[in-house]
Protein backbone atom coordinates (compact mmCIF):
# COMPACT_ATOMS: atom_id res chain seq x y z
CA UNK A 1 0.00 0.00 0.00
CA UNK A 2 1.34 3.43 -0.98
CA UNK A 3 2.36 5.87 1.73
CA UNK A 4 3.16 9.55 1.76
CA UNK A 5 6.87 8.93 1.15
CA UNK A 6 6.12 6.82 -1.94
CA UNK A 7 3.75 9.51 -3.26
CA UNK A 8 6.49 12.13 -2.81
CA UNK A 9 9.09 10.02 -4.63
CA UNK A 10 6.86 9.27 -7.61
CA UNK A 11 5.70 12.89 -7.88
CA UNK A 12 9.25 14.22 -7.59
CA UNK A 13 8.46 16.47 -4.63
CA UNK A 14 9.17 16.57 -0.90
CA UNK A 15 7.06 14.84 1.75
CA UNK A 16 6.13 18.27 3.14
CA UNK A 17 4.76 19.27 -0.28
CA UNK A 18 2.55 16.16 -0.35
CA UNK A 19 1.38 17.04 3.16
CA UNK A 20 0.48 20.57 2.07
CA UNK A 21 -1.50 19.22 -0.88
CA UNK A 22 -3.41 16.81 1.37
CA UNK A 23 -4.22 19.68 3.71
CA UNK A 24 -5.31 21.98 0.86
CA UNK A 25 -2.53 24.44 1.66
CA UNK A 26 -2.59 27.41 -0.71
CA UNK A 27 1.21 27.83 -0.89
CA UNK A 28 1.85 25.03 -3.38
CA UNK A 29 2.57 25.67 -7.04
CA UNK A 30 -0.07 24.43 -9.46
CA UNK A 31 2.53 22.26 -11.20
CA UNK A 32 3.48 20.40 -8.03
CA UNK A 33 -0.15 20.13 -6.87
CA UNK A 34 -1.13 18.57 -10.20
CA UNK A 35 1.80 16.12 -10.05
CA UNK A 36 0.92 15.01 -6.52
CA UNK A 37 -2.81 14.62 -7.28
CA UNK A 38 -2.00 12.61 -10.41
CA UNK A 39 0.10 10.11 -8.42
CA UNK A 40 -2.52 9.93 -5.67
CA UNK A 41 -5.18 9.04 -8.26
CA UNK A 42 -2.96 6.48 -10.01
CA UNK A 43 -2.01 4.80 -6.73
CA UNK A 44 -5.61 5.00 -5.38
CA UNK A 45 -4.07 6.49 -2.26
CA UNK A 46 -6.23 7.20 0.81
CA UNK A 47 -4.48 9.35 3.42
CA UNK A 48 -4.31 8.24 7.04
CA UNK A 49 -6.60 10.84 8.60
CA UNK A 50 -5.01 10.48 12.03
CA UNK A 51 -1.61 11.25 10.52
CA UNK A 52 -3.02 14.24 8.64
CA UNK A 53 -4.65 15.50 11.83
CA UNK A 54 -1.35 15.25 13.69
CA UNK A 55 0.41 17.22 10.96
CA UNK A 56 -2.33 19.83 10.91
CA UNK A 57 -2.53 20.02 14.70
CA UNK A 58 -6.32 19.68 14.77
CA UNK A 59 -8.98 17.09 14.00
CA UNK A 60 -11.83 19.40 12.95
CA UNK A 61 -13.99 17.25 15.23
CA UNK A 62 -15.98 18.55 18.21
CA UNK A 63 -17.68 16.33 20.78
CA UNK A 64 -21.04 17.17 22.30
CA UNK A 65 -21.72 15.68 25.73
CA UNK A 66 -25.48 15.22 25.92
CA UNK A 67 -27.45 13.25 28.52
CA UNK A 68 -30.26 12.17 26.18
CA UNK A 69 -30.97 12.44 22.45
CA UNK A 70 -34.79 12.24 22.69
CA UNK A 71 -35.22 15.34 24.83
CA UNK A 72 -36.54 18.50 23.17
CA UNK A 73 -34.16 20.86 24.98
CA UNK A 74 -31.02 18.86 24.23
CA UNK A 75 -32.20 18.19 20.68
CA UNK A 76 -32.46 21.95 20.12
CA UNK A 77 -28.97 22.55 21.50
CA UNK A 78 -27.58 19.79 19.26
CA UNK A 79 -29.49 21.19 16.28
CA UNK A 80 -27.76 24.54 16.80
CA UNK A 81 -24.33 22.90 16.99
CA UNK A 82 -24.99 20.91 13.81
CA UNK A 83 -26.18 24.04 11.97
CA UNK A 84 -22.85 25.75 12.50
CA UNK A 85 -20.73 22.61 12.04
CA UNK A 86 -22.04 22.09 8.50
CA UNK A 87 -21.32 25.73 7.63
CA UNK A 88 -17.73 25.38 8.89
CA UNK A 89 -16.94 21.85 7.66
CA UNK A 90 -16.56 20.29 11.12
CA UNK A 91 -17.55 16.80 12.19
CA UNK A 92 -19.65 16.44 15.35
CA UNK A 93 -19.41 13.45 17.66
CA UNK A 94 -22.48 13.00 19.89
CA UNK A 95 -21.44 11.69 23.32
CA UNK A 96 -24.46 10.49 25.35
CA UNK A 97 -24.05 9.98 29.10
CA UNK A 98 -27.48 9.40 30.71
CA UNK A 99 -25.93 11.52 33.48
CA UNK A 100 -23.39 8.81 34.27
CA UNK A 101 -20.38 10.71 35.72
CA UNK A 102 -17.91 7.96 34.77
CA UNK A 103 -19.13 7.95 31.16
CA UNK A 104 -18.78 11.75 31.10
CA UNK A 105 -15.15 11.55 32.22
CA UNK A 106 -14.53 8.81 29.65
CA UNK A 107 -15.72 11.19 26.94
CA UNK A 108 -13.53 14.01 28.27
CA UNK A 109 -10.48 11.77 27.91
CA UNK A 110 -11.01 12.04 24.15
CA UNK A 111 -9.62 15.58 24.48
CA UNK A 112 -6.53 14.33 26.26
CA UNK A 113 -6.03 11.64 23.61
CA UNK A 114 -6.24 14.27 20.82
CA UNK A 115 -9.30 12.66 19.25
CA UNK A 116 -11.25 15.92 19.46
CA UNK A 117 -10.41 19.62 19.26
CA UNK A 118 -13.09 20.63 21.76
CA UNK A 119 -16.01 19.37 23.81
CA UNK A 120 -19.34 21.11 24.35
CA UNK A 121 -21.13 20.12 27.56
CA UNK A 122 -24.89 20.58 27.25
CA UNK A 123 -25.50 19.31 30.80
CA UNK A 124 -23.14 17.68 33.27
CA UNK A 125 -23.09 14.96 35.88
CA UNK A 126 -19.68 15.86 37.37
CA UNK A 127 -18.71 18.85 39.51
CA UNK A 128 -16.57 21.40 37.69
CA UNK A 129 -13.56 20.36 39.78
CA UNK A 130 -13.53 17.01 37.92
CA UNK A 131 -13.87 18.67 34.51
CA UNK A 132 -11.39 21.55 34.81
CA UNK A 133 -8.19 19.43 34.39
CA UNK A 134 -9.26 18.54 30.85
CA UNK A 135 -9.13 22.17 29.73
CA UNK A 136 -5.36 21.68 29.51
CA UNK A 137 -5.88 19.45 26.46
CA UNK A 138 -8.53 21.31 24.49
CA UNK A 139 -11.40 23.74 24.59
CA UNK A 140 -14.30 22.94 26.93
CA UNK A 141 -17.51 24.91 26.37
CA UNK A 142 -20.48 24.83 28.74
CA UNK A 143 -24.14 25.45 27.93
CA UNK A 144 -24.70 26.74 31.46
CA UNK A 145 -23.04 29.72 33.07
CA UNK A 146 -19.84 29.07 34.98
CA UNK A 147 -17.46 31.56 36.57
CA UNK A 148 -14.43 29.33 35.91
CA UNK A 149 -12.17 31.35 33.58
CA UNK A 150 -10.80 28.21 31.90
CA UNK A 151 -14.22 27.36 30.45
CA UNK A 152 -16.14 29.32 27.83
CA UNK A 153 -19.91 29.24 28.03
CA UNK A 154 -22.93 29.88 25.86
CA UNK A 155 -25.89 30.20 28.19
CA UNK A 156 -29.24 31.74 29.01
CA UNK A 157 -30.19 33.16 32.41
CA UNK A 158 -32.46 30.36 33.55
CA UNK A 159 -33.07 31.78 37.01
CA UNK A 160 -34.26 35.12 35.61
CA UNK A 161 -36.53 33.24 33.18
CA UNK A 162 -38.06 31.09 35.92
CA UNK A 163 -38.54 34.17 38.08
CA UNK A 164 -40.45 35.91 35.29
CA UNK A 165 -42.77 32.91 34.88
CA UNK A 166 -43.69 32.83 38.56
CA UNK A 167 -44.07 36.60 38.78
CA UNK A 168 -46.44 36.49 35.80
CA UNK A 169 -48.56 33.75 37.39
CA UNK A 170 -48.68 35.61 40.70
CA UNK A 171 -49.75 38.79 38.90
CA UNK A 172 -52.58 36.80 37.31
CA UNK A 173 -53.82 35.80 40.76
CA UNK A 174 -52.47 32.24 41.03
CA UNK A 175 -51.27 31.00 44.43
CA UNK A 176 -51.34 27.18 44.20
CA UNK A 177 -48.77 26.54 41.49
CA UNK A 178 -47.17 23.22 40.59
CA UNK A 179 -44.24 22.59 38.27
CA UNK A 180 -42.43 19.71 36.63
CA UNK A 181 -38.70 19.07 36.25
CA UNK A 182 -36.52 16.57 34.43
CA UNK A 183 -34.28 15.74 37.37
CA UNK A 184 -34.26 16.08 41.13
CA UNK A 185 -32.47 18.64 43.26
CA UNK A 186 -29.07 17.38 42.02
CA UNK A 187 -29.88 19.42 38.90
CA UNK A 188 -28.86 23.10 38.76
CA UNK A 189 -32.00 24.01 36.78
CA UNK A 190 -34.26 22.28 39.32
CA UNK A 191 -32.62 24.14 42.20
CA UNK A 192 -32.96 27.40 40.27
CA UNK A 193 -36.67 26.71 39.63
CA UNK A 194 -37.30 26.10 43.33
CA UNK A 195 -35.31 29.20 44.28
CA UNK A 196 -37.29 31.35 41.84
CA UNK A 197 -40.57 29.95 43.18
CA UNK A 198 -39.58 30.70 46.77
CA UNK A 199 -38.47 34.21 45.82
CA UNK A 200 -42.00 34.92 44.54
CA UNK A 201 -44.24 32.79 46.76
CA UNK A 202 -42.21 31.88 49.83
CA UNK A 203 -41.73 28.37 51.20
CA UNK A 204 -42.19 25.65 48.59
CA UNK A 205 -44.16 22.47 49.31
CA UNK A 206 -42.40 19.56 47.48
CA UNK A 207 -45.75 17.84 46.83
CA UNK A 208 -46.33 20.41 44.08
CA UNK A 209 -43.26 19.30 42.11
CA UNK A 210 -43.12 16.30 39.77
CA UNK A 211 -39.68 15.16 38.56
CA UNK A 212 -38.63 12.68 35.82
CA UNK A 213 -40.69 14.51 33.20
CA UNK A 214 -39.34 14.29 29.65
CA UNK A 215 -42.19 13.37 27.30
CA UNK A 216 -45.87 13.83 26.45
CA UNK A 217 -46.64 10.61 28.35
CA UNK A 218 -44.73 11.89 31.39
CA UNK A 219 -46.90 15.02 31.21
CA UNK A 220 -50.07 12.91 31.25
CA UNK A 221 -48.84 11.08 34.38
CA UNK A 222 -47.75 14.35 36.03
CA UNK A 223 -51.12 15.91 35.31
CA UNK A 224 -52.91 12.98 36.88
CA UNK A 225 -50.88 13.20 40.09
CA UNK A 226 -50.65 16.97 40.44
CA UNK A 227 -54.31 17.59 39.69
CA UNK A 228 -55.24 15.09 42.38
CA UNK A 229 -53.66 17.22 45.10
CA UNK A 230 -55.92 19.06 47.53
CA UNK A 231 -55.91 21.98 47.16
CA UNK A 232 -55.56 21.47 43.42
CA UNK A 233 -53.05 23.73 41.64
CA UNK A 234 -54.60 26.41 39.46
CA UNK A 235 -51.46 26.69 37.31
CA UNK A 236 -48.71 24.29 36.22
CA UNK A 237 -45.34 25.31 34.81
CA UNK A 238 -43.99 22.42 32.74
CA UNK A 239 -40.31 21.93 31.93
CA UNK A 240 -41.08 21.38 28.24
CA UNK A 241 -43.87 21.83 25.73
CA UNK A 242 -44.17 18.05 25.24
CA UNK A 243 -44.75 17.67 28.99
CA UNK A 244 -47.14 20.66 28.95
CA UNK A 245 -49.06 18.99 26.11
CA UNK A 246 -49.53 15.85 28.19
CA UNK A 247 -50.76 17.89 31.16
CA UNK A 248 -53.15 19.75 28.83
CA UNK A 249 -54.58 16.50 27.46
CA UNK A 250 -55.08 14.97 30.92
CA UNK A 251 -56.71 18.14 32.27
CA UNK A 252 -59.17 18.22 29.39
CA UNK A 253 -59.91 14.50 29.82
CA UNK A 254 -61.18 15.13 33.36
CA UNK A 255 -63.32 18.07 32.31
CA UNK A 256 -61.08 20.98 33.23
CA UNK A 257 -61.12 24.09 31.05
CA UNK A 258 -57.87 25.77 29.97
CA UNK A 259 -57.16 28.41 31.24
CA UNK A 260 -60.30 28.96 33.36
CA UNK A 261 -59.68 25.94 35.62
CA UNK A 262 -55.96 25.44 34.95
CA UNK A 263 -53.31 27.70 33.45
CA UNK A 264 -50.39 25.96 31.72
CA UNK A 265 -46.98 27.26 30.67
CA UNK A 266 -44.41 25.11 28.87
CA UNK A 267 -40.87 25.58 27.61
CA UNK A 268 -38.92 25.74 24.33
CA UNK A 269 -41.67 26.73 21.86
CA UNK A 270 -42.21 23.26 20.37
CA UNK A 271 -44.81 22.36 17.69
CA UNK A 272 -47.10 20.64 20.22
CA UNK A 273 -47.26 23.88 22.18
CA UNK A 274 -48.02 25.89 19.06
CA UNK A 275 -50.76 23.42 18.09
CA UNK A 276 -52.42 23.52 21.52
CA UNK A 277 -51.83 27.27 21.92
CA UNK A 278 -49.80 26.75 25.09
CA UNK A 279 -47.81 29.69 26.46
CA UNK A 280 -44.11 28.95 26.56
CA UNK A 281 -40.77 30.12 27.84
CA UNK A 282 -38.40 29.95 24.87
CA UNK A 283 -34.77 29.69 25.98
CA UNK A 284 -33.71 29.95 22.31
CA UNK A 285 -31.59 26.84 22.68
CA UNK A 286 -30.81 26.55 18.97
CA UNK A 287 -29.02 29.90 19.22
CA UNK A 288 -27.27 28.75 22.40
CA UNK A 289 -26.02 25.66 20.52
CA UNK A 290 -24.84 27.75 17.57
CA UNK A 291 -22.93 30.08 19.85
CA UNK A 292 -21.42 27.14 21.76
CA UNK A 293 -20.06 25.75 18.49
CA UNK A 294 -18.56 29.13 17.54
CA UNK A 295 -16.81 29.37 20.91
CA UNK A 296 -15.48 25.81 20.56
CA UNK A 297 -14.24 26.38 17.02
CA UNK A 298 -12.21 29.47 17.91
CA UNK A 299 -11.17 28.04 21.30
CA UNK A 300 -12.70 30.98 23.15
CA UNK A 301 -13.23 31.22 26.89
CA UNK A 302 -15.80 33.99 26.58
CA UNK A 303 -19.12 34.03 28.44
CA UNK A 304 -21.94 34.68 25.95
CA UNK A 305 -25.56 35.08 27.07
CA UNK A 306 -28.54 34.43 24.79
CA UNK A 307 -31.77 36.20 25.89
CA UNK A 308 -34.90 34.12 26.52
CA UNK A 309 -38.39 35.00 25.25
CA UNK A 310 -41.79 34.66 26.88
CA UNK A 311 -44.48 33.71 24.34
CA UNK A 312 -47.99 34.22 25.73
CA UNK A 313 -50.89 32.21 24.30
CA UNK A 314 -54.40 31.27 25.38
CA UNK A 315 -53.35 28.60 27.93
CA UNK A 316 -52.88 31.21 30.67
Amino acid sequence: MANIHEIARLAGVSVSTVSRVLNHHKYVSEEKRTAVLKVIEEMNYTPNRNAVDLIRGETKKIGVIIPYTNNQAFDQLLHGVLNRSVENDYAIMVLPTKYNPDKEIEHLFMLKNKLLDAIIITSRANPWENILPFTEYGSVISCEYTEHPEIGCSYMDRYAAYLEVFQLLKKMGHRNIAFTTARGTESVSTRQTIAAYEKVFGQFDPVYRQSDCFSFEDGMAAGQRLLGINPRPTAIYANGDEVAGGIYKYARSVGLSIPEDLAIIGQENQPVGVGLDISTLDHQLVKVGEQAFDLAMIKSKAKVETPYKMILRSSI
